[in-house]
Formats: C-alpha cells, sequence, structure tokens
C-alpha cells in the first residue's frame, strides 16, 4: 500500500513538470489556443448565419446591368505627342566665291535670338552687306544685266515685295528696269552699289574713247566728200567709200560702248544677298565671328514663330486635316489652342524650310507621319516655358454640333426591321426580367469613346434615363 505522503509528491512533481512544458513552449501553446478558438467561431457563424445564395434554399434573381442616358458634347479625338520648338531651323551658308581675297566678317553679326526680316543685313563681309531677301533658290550665282532664268524672276518678286518696282515681272531676263530696282535696293539698305570693277569701267572709257574717235573720222570723212564738188566722178566714189566706212566704223564702236556701258549698270552679287522663306526668321545659333574669315555655315536661323511638330500613326495621321484645331496644356495648366497646318508623310517630313542651308527638321520616324501645329499667340515668357518642350495635342476629329444625348454602344439593340432599338428601365432595375421596361427606335449619329449619339424616333428618351447594357 503506497503512502499517501509518496502520492502527493507525486503529483506535485507531475504538476511542476507540466508547468516547465507550458512555460518551454508558451509560442506553440497560444497558437494552438487561437486556432481553436477560430475553429469553434467559424462552427458558430456558419450555423448561425446564412449566405444570401442559401437563404430560403435558391439564388436571387440577377438585377439588370444599366447605365444612364449623358446629355453633353460628343467627340472622337486623336492624341499625340508634339516637340515645341521655332518652325523650319535652317543652317545658313553664304557664297563668298565672288569675292576678292579673304571673306572676312567686318560686321553687322547678329546675336542669338535677332530676328531677320526683309531687307534685314545678315552679315557685312569686307565692308559689303548681305541682305535678306524673300525666296527659295540660294543664291549661286551674281545677277548682271543680260542673264536670264528663274533667280532672275526670284529677285524681281523679291523686290517687289520689298515695295521697289523692277519692271516686267513676267520676263526672266534682267533688264535696264531690274538694274535701277538693284540701285534702289542698295541704297534703302544703305549701302552703296557694289562697283562693276576697275577692268569694266576701263573697258567702257575705252570704249567711249573709240566712239569719240569714229565720230571725228565721220566728220573728216564727210568735209573731204562736201569739198570734192568739183572733183571728177571717180574721185567723188572713193570718198563717198569712206564716208560709209567712217559710218560703219562708228556704228560698231557705238555698240561696243553700250556693251560696256551695259556691264557697269547695277548688280547683285550672290555674296551680298541671302534668300529665305516664311521670313521673318529668328536666328537660333551665329557661328560667324567679326575679325575671322568666313567659312561654312554662319548661322542657323529658323521661324520667328513657334511651331508644334508631333508624330502620329498613319490611320490617325490620316484624320487629321489642316485647319483643324487641337489643345495643349500650358505649362500653368491652362489649354492652349493650336491648328494644324500641315500633315506629312514618312517621306516626306523633314523638307527643307528655307534656301539658306540644310533644313534642321528632323524627318518622322519609318510609319509615322508628321503633323505640324501652330498655336495661339503666345507671350513671351510663355514661349521661353515651352521652348524644347514636350507636349500632348488632343485634336477632335469628329464632334457633335452642341450637346446631344448619347447611351454606351452596348445599349444598342437591332429591331426586326434593323431600325436601332435602346430599352428603359421604368423600374427598379435589381427586379432582373420582372423590372419595367419601354423599347425606344433611336437615330444613331457620331459614336466616340465607347458611345454613341442618339435621337429619339419611336418613344421618349431623355438626360438619366437607365439604358440595359446587360444583364
Amino acid at each position: 500500500m503506497r503512502d499517501d505522503t509518496e502520492d502527493a509528491g507525486s503529483g506535485a512533481s507531475q504538476v511542476a513538470g507540466w508547468g516547465r512544458v507550458f512555460r518551454r513552449n508558451r509560442a506553440l501553446w497560444i497558437g494552438a489556443l487561437a486556432a481553436l478558438a477560430a475553429l469553434v467561431g467559424g462552427l458558430l457563424v456558419g450555423t448561425f448565419v446564412l449566405a444570401p445564395a442559401n437563404a430560403g434554399g435558391k439564388a436571387p434573381k440577377p438585377g439588370l446591368i444599366t447605365a444612364p442616358v449623358e446629355f453633353g458634347p460628343l467627340s472622337n479625338d486623336v492624341t499625340l505627342r508634339a516637340d515645341v520648338g521655332y518652325a523650319d531651323a535652317v543652317d545658313v551658308a553664304i557664297d563668298t566665291s565672288t569675292v576678292s581675297g579673304a571673306a572676312v566678317v567686318t560686321g553687322q553679326v547678329p546675336a542669338e535670338g535677332a530676328t531677320f526680316s526683309p531687307l534685314s543685313i545678315a552679315l557685312e563681309v569686307v565692308g559689303r552687306p548681305v541682305i535678306v531677301l524673300p525666296g527659295e533658290l540660294p543664291a549661286y550665282r551674281s545677277l548682271r544685266h543680260g542673264v536670264s532664268g528663274p533667280d532672275v524672276l526670284q529677285l524681281k518678286q523679291a523686290l517687289s515685295a520689298v515695295g521697289i518696282d523692277p519692271g516686267d515681272m513676267s520676263s526672266n531676263i534682267l533688264d535696264e528696269n531690274a538694274t535701277a530696282a538693284i540701285a534702289q535696293l542698295y541704297a534703302q539698305v544703305g549701302y552703296p552699289a557694289p562697283s562693276p570693277g576697275e577692268g569694266v569701267e576701263e573697258a567702257y572709257r575705252s570704249a567711249q574713247e573709240s566712239v569719240r574717235s569714229a565720230e571725228t573720222a565721220l566728220r573728216s570723212a564727210r568735209r573731204q566728200l562736201q569739198a570734192a564738188d568739183q572733183t571728177p566722178e571717180a574721185d567723188r566714189g572713193a570718198l563717198q567709200d569712206a564716208v560709209d566706212a567712217a559710218r560703219s566704223q562708228l556704228g560698231s564702236a557705238e555698240d561696243a560702248a553700250e556693251r560696256a556701258r551695259l556691264q557697269t549698270l547695277p548688280f547683285l552679287p550672290s555674296s551680298e544677298v541671302l534668300f529665305l522663306t516664311e521670313l521673318p526668321r529668328r536666328v537660333d545659333a551665329v557661328k560667324a565671328k567679326r575679325g575671322a574669315v568666313l567659312q561654312g555655315t554662319a548661322m542657323t536661323v529658323s521661324g520667328a514663330t513657334v511651331r508644334l511638330t508631333g508624330s502620329a500613326a498613319e490611320a490617325d495621321a490620316r484624320l487629321l486635316k489642316p485647319g483643324t484645331s487641337g489643345t495643349f496644356s500650358l505649362p500653368d495648366g491652362t489649354a492652349h489652342t493650336a491648328t494644324i497646318t500641315e500633315v506629312k508623310n514618312g517621306s516626306a517630313a523633314g523638307a527643307s524650310g528655307g534656301s539658306g542651308g540644310k533644313s534642321g527638321t528632323k524627318p518622322a520616324a519609318a510609319g509615322r507621319w508628321q503633323v505640324l501645329f501652330e498655336p495661339q499667340p503666345l507671350t513671351a515668357e510663355q514661349i521661353a516655358a515651352l521652348q524644347g518642350a514636350n507636349v500632348r495635342v488632343t485634336v477632335a476629329v469628329g464632334a457633335t454640333d452642341g450637346d446631344v444625348l448619347s447611351v454606351p454602344l452596348a445599349a444598342l439593340t437591332a429591331g426586326p426591321g434593323g431600325e436601332s432599338r435602346v430599352q428603359v428601365v421604368e423600374s427598379d432595375p435589381r427586379e432582373g426580367d420582372s423590372a419595367k421596361t419601354r423599347m425606344v427606335v433611336v437615330k444613331t449619329g457620331l459614336a466616340a469613346r465607347g458611345a454613341v449619339e442618339v435621337a429619339a424616333v419611336e418613344g421618349k428618351l431623355e438626360k438619366g434615363d437607365l439604358v440595359v447594357v446587360g444583364r
């Protein structure tokens, strides 16, 4: 028989042992108790709480999926990215082949940001001006009396554009009227017309002297003929021949003198004119330096107005037309309007914007079209903030004429005769097939951004009506 004291000691020992086990595995025991509590809670919820699907033993009826009829403007937009910068950057090179000696820049070097207008002086080379005129062809030869060609027509058009009458505008020959107009051109810019050169002037003086000598010889021959009234007929014939010869020599001398005179008329050296398109132009960068010999690119100029150059996929580009307006955001978030001026395909993009040198316009990437925008007038501060920025331009390629009713495309159904219809819900859409509805026959219009313009043909349709788009 066991002693009660031993049993008591043994029980105490077992309790102490379980205490040590619990203390050593406290985290494990706490986790087990938490799991047990969650299990009991779940059983209670499952017993006393019914899911809607199980309430009454069957699922609830599905409701109708609806959308409200909207009222407002509807548009189909094309969105593209565009770089902001001055238009048609052009590298300017000046033909100095007609300059005698080194083509040293002596003055009139423009500052960056300066503007070139017709009759501006782009540079001064060896004391002579480089006059800015409107035109597409580069100056590739000096224009003197008697030359002809498209560059002569361009000069006449440029002179007329600055208010100088060049004479017959339909002729491509540089006649005396045109040379007189060149003299007026130099007078307007404040420089003397270029000298024809010592050799040309000397040739003219020599030709004039030959005319005077021929005139003297003719007068002498005529006097001898007049004094021979009493001489035999044979002698008079010889004297008459001398008069005729003197007259012919005078005619030849006068013709030669006239040709020499025409060579002394005002002319336009190729080194003294710079033809540029789309004037005025802004000077972006200047490489020419006063006192240095002019070589290669003298400067880079661009359009004086800001332009947005965008890129679009062909499908979008074909929806864009010159004259269409778009909007973009200024740095302060204000919406600003820009108008499309040109849409170019990939091969046409990057065409030259001026005749002073090669264009700085970047061609569009393969498969992309270039879209050019002219923004509405900007302040100097806005231009400075936008220069070099890339903006998002949104163009409405189709828009309703004011506010219209519109519904989601999914709301349209076809009637038995092929007519378009919408189903308007007049009770609680949650009633599903039991909900009260009516059909409205509609005429559709512009579709854009998942919605379509509608107008009721049979039935009534108003803003806020709920139309069925699904079940």
